[in-house]
């Protein structure tokens, strides 16, 4: 019942595109050095991918807490996220945040869980200021609210122009429990306020 609820969620937020406003009030002339990424690939749905058995995760269960130990994070209180009246996910209100998009599965559940946070936010780094130097085979582990916790491991970083976000490849249904760490990079856009780039790291259970 939980796949199915997630795969009705998940059409009903293929017209979700990027993290909004990610980096806002950072400043002129800030920028993210580029991540070492392979280019992007084309949009288009998620192809499922080989994963362990899943993980029961008993009802209202929520994330309250994340560990990435190679980029140094270990955060607390986790919030909902949800979407911003034009459609895009919104992002916690201050740097030091992170949060849950409420509407993907909670992690250890089949799909995408997604949590996001800023990269900066008014001159103070974000809770994912390094994302971008994830690696493959780096780990996240996330708390959940009913005690649990579960280990995903990365098997991809890319960097995404958010003029071309591929929404159905990074929100699209997973055959197994699977993570999305989403923040801003790349060039930082003066004019708007924005950065012109999301970066994505693909994590799977295990």
């Amino acid at each position: 019942m939980r796949e199915r609820a997630w795969a009705t969620r998940a059409a009903a937020i293929l017209l979700l595109t990027v993290v909004a406003g990610c980096g806002q009030s950072a400043g002129a002339g800030s920028s993210v050095p580029p991540a070492d990424t392979a280019a992007a690939p084309a949009p288009g749905p998620a192809a499922p991918s080989a994963a362990p058995s899943t993980t029961t995760v008993r009802a209202r269960s929520t994330p309250i807490a994340l560990d990435v130990p190679a980029i140094g994070v270990h955060t607390t209180g986790l919030v909902d996220l949800g979407l911003t009246p034009s459609g895009a996910l919104d992002v916690p209100k201050d740097a030091a945040t992170a949060g849950w998009f409420a509407l993907s599965p909670v992690p250890g559940e089949v799909g995408p869980a997604v949590l996001a946070a800023h990269v900066d936010y008014k001159r103070v780094p974000g809770v994912f200021a390094r994302l971008r130097e994830m690696k493959v085979g780096d780990t996240a582990e996330v708390t959940r609210s009913d005690g649990a916790s579960v280990r995903f491991t990365a098997y991809r970083v890319e960097r995404f122009s958010k003029s071309a976000f591929p929404t159905a490849e990074v929100y699209g249904n997973t055959a197994g429990p699977e993570l999305r760490l989403v923040t801003c990079g790349g060039e930082f856009d003066g004019t708007t306020g924005h950065y012109r780039d999301n970066v994505v790291v693909f994590a799977r259970l295990t």
